[in-house]
């Protein structure tokens, strides 16, 4: 019977779809008394029922019976939609709890509504965490990637649970103290991002293998599994190379899929962010927009029988040596993404004053969350070699690494140019390598052409800091316009 064990659980938690249960549920597995609540209380019982029955998880029907459940400080996680409905939940917890008990939203906020909402809390006396949670529903259930930032004097009341429950890398769990309110939604963020760029580049080599190579699924998802023993070994490698194998009734599912791609928002906020911060993040940008392409898929496909591409023979190269390059485009451009989202953490800690270790986020991700994989290893090794580090790709790891794949990265992108494949992730890697690795680039014109029409001003090489003006048409005047930078 519910209420019958008052102020016996360790934990409260609100939201009982997927996540929610399944978080539950590892809780109960490692020996923490977790009540639960849901808005459609129905819910609650029917959970009890089957999902939890013969577990020592407690079921409350109203939030008055949820609070009283709890022990002190009270911690209670929110897993519910992201926006109003966190605000209606903490506006009524707030009117139940007492100073020091804790709030948690789990579910995936926008960074700034944590800030938000932090402020908010903290100053009525109540101490508020958003944490990322990565891993899916098999991450919730096992060990999910947890990012945990806010109320720093919350921390010690949840991390017996949170480190406890979460997935291990190396004996390590995958959950530290990001920082700050706001910076645990927002690396949470950044890792949907990157879980945008990944599954994008991997679709773009599948996208070659198909059209280009005239490769089987079969034989794609062979290529794959061997690639998920070396240095691409990753979670969503390994679900591709199972997502291309699966049948029913004789025929691969794959086939069947409409190409046109969903998102929720997460990869379109850090498009923005980037956008906002002045960060290059060009990578996971075009994978939201290809995203976007995708579900233009009626005028795709009246467009596909107007619109000519090139005019190409079977190819005639050598298929082994194609496909080796093809594992060194998707590696290198991997790197300029994590690149590119650290880059974007590193903006966004200066920024808003947030001391992240960024070693420590990449053994966050190493497991349990969707894009874990080895790579995060020397990435972490990386950062622990120097917390510093300018960017990734000036590490020798990655430097190597890149350098080693640069060859076939170029191959391949030349090749899909000359099959008319759409690889805007994968190119746009390399666009973004080679801007980095420029001495000068053209922006000299850029800022000739701004001074030209709008009297923008720039700075000369010999003199930066000293912005000046050229009267270039002989008729202008001498009003100059503000700067803008980034």
């Amino acid at each position: 019977m519910a209420g019958t064990n008052k102020e016996k659980a360790d934990i409260g938690l609100i939201g009982l779809a997927v996540m929610g249960q399944n978080l539950i549920l590892n809780m109960n597995d490692h020996n923490f008394t977790v009540a639960c609540f849901n808005r459609t209380v129905s819910k609650v019982d029917h959970f009890l029922n089957n999902e939890a029955k013969g577990t020592k998880i407690i079921g409350a029907h109203s939030m008055e019976e949820l609070v009283q459940l709890l022990k002190k400080p009270r911690r209670v996680m929110l897993l519910v939609q992201a926006g109003q409905a966190v605000d209606d939940f903490i506006q009524k917890l707030t009117s139940l709890l007492e100073k020091g008990d804790i709030i948690i939203d789990g579910g995936n906020s926008l960074y700034k509504d944590s800030i938000r909402r932090a402020e908010e809390l903290e100053s009525k006396g109540f101490l508020y965490i958003g944490t990322g949670v990565s891993g899916g529903e098999d991450g919730a259930r096992y060990g999910p990637s947890l990012m945990p930032g806010g109320s720093e004097k919350a921390w010690e009341h949840v991390k017996p649970i949170f480190q406890t429950i979460a997935a291990k890398a190396d004996g390590q769990p995958c959950c530290d103290w990001v920082g700050p309110s706001g910076s645990g939604h927002f690396v949470k963020m950044v890792h949907n991002g990157i879980e945008y760029g990944d599954m994008q580049l991997i679709c773009e080599i599948y996208h070659i293998m198909r059209d280009v190579l005239k490769m089987s699924n079969d034989e794609i998802a062979g290529t794959f599994e061997e690639w998920n023993k070396g240095t691409l070994d990753s979670f969503l490698i390994q679900i591709t190379a199972e997502i291309l194998r699966y049948k029913e009734n004789g025929k691969h599912v794959l086939d069947l899929i409409r190409d046109s791609a969903g998102q929720k928002g997460t990869g379109k906020w850090t498009g923005i962010a980037a956008l906002e911060y002045g960060v290059p993040v060009t990578l996971i940008g075009e994978s939201v927009f290809a995203r976007c392409l995708s579900s233009l898929l009626d005028e795709r496909q009246r467009a596909s029988s107007q619109l000519k591409g090139p005019r190409v023979q079977d190819f005639d190269g050598d298929r082994k040596e194609f496909i080796e390059y093809l594992g060194q485009a998707l590696y290198a451009s991997k790197i300029i993404s994590y690149a590119q989202g650290f880059m974007l953490m590193r903006e966004a800690a200066k920024q808003h004053s947030w001391k992240l270790n960024y070693g420590s986020i990449a053994l966050m991700w190493r497991g349990g969350c969707i894009i874990r994989s080895v790579f995060l290893g020397n990435i972490k090794a990386a950062y622990d070699k120097n917390e510093s580090l300018e960017n990734l790709l000036l590490d020798n790891f990655f430097m190597d690494a890149i350098n080693k794949c640069q060859h076939g990265w170029r191959k391949v992108i030349a090749t899909a140019s000359v099959y008319g494949v759409p690889i805007p992730c994968l190119s746009t890697a390399l666009a973004f390598y080679d801007g980095y690795r420029s001495k000068r680039l053209p922006a000299n014109l850029v800022q000739a052409q701004r001074d030209y029409f709008g009297a923008h001003t720039y700075e000369l090489l010999e003199k930066p800091g000293d912005w000046v003006h050229t009267n270039w048409t002989g008729h202008g005047g001498n009003v100059t316009a503000s700067t803008y930078q980034h």
